[in-house]
């Protein structure tokens, strides 16, 4: 979807999720929850804003443009619809962790077939027992 690093979706992606609580998003905000320098942040954001994602003024607050808001929206989701993911096939692991490294390397159409996968095993709950058994089984085998 967008053209951006993974770092940059994931300041976008946290600009984004702030954006949905509060009117004000400030550069400690972003530095405190991602864990990075304040000189970091605004390094960031002035590439968010050259590429139109944002609008940011030096001590100001960052708000997001339209396509800012279009794009975060699909990170959100994405992200999301990831973890989601992890919880269904019961994947043994730190679910955040995981689909924040999944997201960012997998293109459009793997995104769009594994929507299609939890969709599907969320509308037919007989097939998702199948699974489960499935996945049961295939552990007990592996111990």
């Amino acid at each position: 979807m967008g053209t951006l690093t993974p770092s940059l979706e994931d300041y976008l992606e946290e600009i984004y999720r702030f954006s949905l609580s509060t009117d004000t998003v400030r550069v400690t905000d972003l530095s405190i929850k991602l864990g990075v320098s304040l000189p970091s942040v605004t390094k960031a954001l002035r590439k968010l804003k050259s590429g139109q994602y944002i609008y940011y003024q030096r001590y100001g607050e960052i708000n997001l443009s339209e396509k800012g808001k279009k794009l975060g929206d699909f990170l959100v989701k994405r992200n999301q619809l990831l973890q989601e993911f992890l919880v269904l096939i019961k994947t043994d692991c730190d679910i955040a962790a995981e689909a924040e490294a999944m997201e960012h390397y997998l293109s459009e159409a793997t995104i769009r077939s594994i929507q299609s996968i939890v969709t599907f095993l969320n509308e037919n709950p007989k097939w998702y027992k199948v699974l489960l058994e499935h996945i049961t089984s295939s552990s007990k085998t592996k111990e």
